[in-house]
């Protein structure tokens, strides 16, 4: 066998020789190899074959071996190394693949010593490559491992097969360790490769300057544009969620919103009209051909499927005073920010008409508002960047404060969005769909009287849903952390049906949760919850109160009485006619923009009577919202006019004693009236009315007394009046009695 491994021909290529050698392993490497001394060819000599000059040969190392050996960095030091005559070799270079050395002369191969591998040699390209290097668009919090695999790829989509090729040779060309097999990647291994072995700034910028040395700026130009939109998104989201995700919920107390946030699902369609469930009695709602509106959550709403479906460049959310659609705005815009939901959009600003109030007098453009509200998105300008379709949300809460009428007929067209021009014309351009044709627009308003919208526009219409049972129920256990206090409030609320009734409206939910709260945290005992409806609607009525000023603040007290009494007068007529809603062209008393707009009292929706007809329908919050204005009304025009409302004798049993208060004679009127009515259509009314009389609410309403006002001391005279008349001819009256002594806290 050796014998037949030594005897080769002299005519035997290199290539023979390593077929021959058939146990030397192939080690894969990219350095230099030392090749050994070259030997003298064997001379065989004449036939028979002369073996005296022969000589024995040790065995071969291995790889390994021969690199321990022979190589001089690994010698000990004063170990004297033989001197050898001079050689000839052949250095072999190849990348990713183990070199192979042999001695020109001779057919035998030598033993091959790889060079000592440094690690710094693996990451160096081979070809230095000069990056694009922007200092402003390096380290941003933004550049996140996620976003740069996501626009690396996107922006590599964009190359043709023949660039694409090209690009993956020029990496190579700079970077050959990591992308040896880069020819054979596709895009997603390629831009996983290259996260890999770099960081994401250095990934983009190697990316960026590969793509213009291919001649292709216009794609690393896109580049730059996604990366300089996703620095404006992440500090447009730090902000959206330093300003939303803390909400105040008393005074000087907040809690985070998701801590407290009940998603109110909102209906797909509008003009559903208010709640109108009640205690005492049935109520019909006015006739409409239309199904009730289906039920989506928030993170349907302006969902990428509503994008994708709908023409509708605008989306208008309709809502009753309280019912939650500014809490509904910051809710959205936070999940957005917190990449929950809505990740359709690349940008969502949301703008409140009363910030832009504050440029009523004076001329301004939309991106004028936009720009000072949001200072990053002022480097869409000048980076010379734009939105592109559906990529940014614009929302434009509480429409309603605005304090003028649209004409749309009237107000010349505009387009621009960066030309100055009055607040006028500015909104009534934005709600004809006029400005930034690629963006999308969520209007939030209270049911208008006059609709908001022009006739002629293309929209979508959707509305506030109210809180169901369960809603009501995950409200309380939320917002009260001592799962003892939600139960004792969820009992509570439950056991007056009326508070209950009520508590569909948001804002009443929480000015409910506000009071239970300030009993638990002022007694810190077992105290019993107030059971006194009337005090909580008239915290309702000044909340109310307080968010008109905001929109009139030009209105003096007698004017804020004055439209109160004008509501409760409204109230009163049509609760003696047994009617909950009317026609909007048949209540000339008050100003339909004061009373749905402004007030936040009334609403209004449509119906349709007749197949081809439509008719505008206005009506309180809800029913009992209607009694308790007829009830104030008749409480504070005695108080402050000494005016029975009743306009009638009072007849000789109920003649007043002359150690009474004087308003007892309205008390003794309205017990009449009420027991006089079958259908209970005043018992609610004479409940709030004897709540009036009870102390704490008489300090609440002192702001609507003419002074000097007085708290009168009428419980024992209202509950001696009420004691009188329980023993009527009906029941049902007597029960409501009872109901009235709970409202005296008796």
């Amino acid at each position: 066998m050796a014998e037949s491994s030594t005897m080769l021909s002299d005519n035997s290529s290199i290539g023979d020789a390593v077929s021959s050698r058939e146990d030397v392993e192939s080690i894969e490497d990219e350095g230099l190899y030392y090749i050994p001394e070259r030997r003298p060819s064997l001379d065989l000599g004449p036939s028979p074959m002369d073996t005296s000059q022969w000589y024995f040969v040790d065995q071969a190392l291995t790889p390994a071996q021969s690199y321990e050996k022979l190589t001089s960095e690994e010698e000990p030091e004063g170990v004297a190394v033989e001197e050898e005559p001079p050689y000839t070799s052949v250095r072999l270079e190849r990348v990713d693949s183990f070199s192979s050395c042999y001695s020109v002369d001779s057919n035998d191969c030598e033993k091959t010593i790889p060079k000592k591998k440094n690690k710094e040699e693996v990451t160096e390209p081979s070809n230095q490559l000069k990056l694009i290097q922007e200092p402003e668009e390096i380290k941003h919090p933004s550049l996140t491992l996620q976003f740069t695999f996501k626009a690396l790829c996107e922006t590599l989509k964009k190359l043709q097969e023949d660039d694409f090729r090209m690009f993956k040779w020029k990496l190579w060309t700079h970077y050959p360790q990591p992308f040896s097999a880069s020819q054979s990647m596709d895009i997603v291994d390629l831009v996983d490769r290259l996260l890999e072995s770099f960081t994401c700034e250095m990934s983009v910028q190697i990316t960026r300057t590969i793509l213009v040395s291919v001649s292709k700026k216009n794609v690393a130009e896109h580049l730059r544009m996604l990366y300089i939109k996703n620095q404006i998104r992440h500090e447009l989201c730090e902000l959206m969620i330093q300003k939303y995700s803390e909400v105040s919920i008393t005074e000087g107390q907040t809690m985070p919103l998701d801590d407290i946030y009940v998603d109110v699902s909102t209906l797909s369609c509008f003009d559903n009209g208010p709640n109108i469930e009640h205690e005492v009695m049935q109520i019909a709602k006015p006739y409409t051909k239309k199904n009730p509106g289906k039920r989506q959550s928030l993170a349907d709403t302006v969902s990428q499927e509503w994008v994708t479906k709908s023409h509708a460049r605008q989306v208008y959310l309709y809502g009753l005073a309280g019912s939650g659609k500014s809490t509904f705005v910051k809710k959205l815009a936070l999940d957005w920010a917190r990449g929950r939901s809505h990740q359709n959009f690349s940008f969502v600003y949301v703008i409140t008409i009363r910030e832009m109030n504050e440029y009523l007098e004076t001329k301004v453009s939309l991106m004028d508002i936009v720009n000072k509200l949001y200072p990053m998105a002022q480097r869409i300008k000048t980076e010379g960047l734009r939105y592109e379709n559906n990529e940014a949300l614009f929302i434009f809460d509480g429409l309603d404060e605005y304090p003028e009428e649209f004409n749309f007929n009237r107000t010349e067209i505009h387009s621009d969005a960066t030309c100055p021009m009055t607040m006028r014309v500015l909104l009534t351009n934005l709600l004809r769909g006029r400005f930034l044709s690629r963006s999308r627009f969520m209007i939030t308003s209270r049911p208008h009287a006059d609709r908001c919208a022009p006739w002629d526009g293309h929209y979508d219409e959707i509305e506030m849903g109210s809180f169901s049972d369960e809603n009501k129920d995950e409200y309380f256990r939320k917002r009260f952390k001592d799962p003892t206090q939600a139960t004792r409030v969820i009992e509570h609320v439950k056991s007056v049906k009326t508070l209950h009734i009520m508590c569909c409206l948001p804002l009443f939910c929480t000015l409910l949760a506000d009071e239970c709260q300030l009993i638990f945290r002022e007694s810190r005992t077992e105290e019993k919850l107030p059971t006194n409806i009337t005090y909580m609607y008239t915290k309702l009525l000044l909340k109310l109160v307080h968010i008109r000023r905001t929109r009139a603040p030009d209105f003096s007290p007698e004017e804020e009485l004055k439209l109160l009494m004008d509501l409760g007068k409204f109230a009163f007529t049509l609760l003696e006619k047994g009617q909950f809603h009317i026609k909007r062209t048949k209540c000339p008393e008050i100003s339909h923009i004061e009373a749905v707009n402004r007030s936040g009292i009334c609403t209004q929706y449509m119906t349709t009577p007749f197949v081809l007809c439509h008719e505008d329908v206005v009506c309180f919050l809800h029913p009992t919202m209607q009694e308790y204005m007829a009830a104030l009304y008749a409480y504070l025009s005695f108080r402050n006019h000494d005016k029975n409302i009743f306009d009638q004798p009072i007849k000789s049993k109920f003649r007043l004693s002359t150690k009474g208060h004087k308003i007892m004679e309205l008390y003794k009127v309205a017990v009449e009236k009420s027991l006089q009515c079958p259908d209970g259509k005043l018992d609610m009314f004479l409940r709030f009315l004897f709540g009036m009389g009870c102390k704490t609410n008489q300090e609440l309403l002192l702001p609507f007394h003419k002074p000097p006002a007085k708290i009168l001391d009428l419980a024992k005279d209202c509950a001696s009046l009420i004691k009188k008349n329980q023993g009527s001819q009906h029941p049902d009256r007597s029960k409501n009695l009872q109901c009235c002594l709970k409202e005296l806290e008796m």
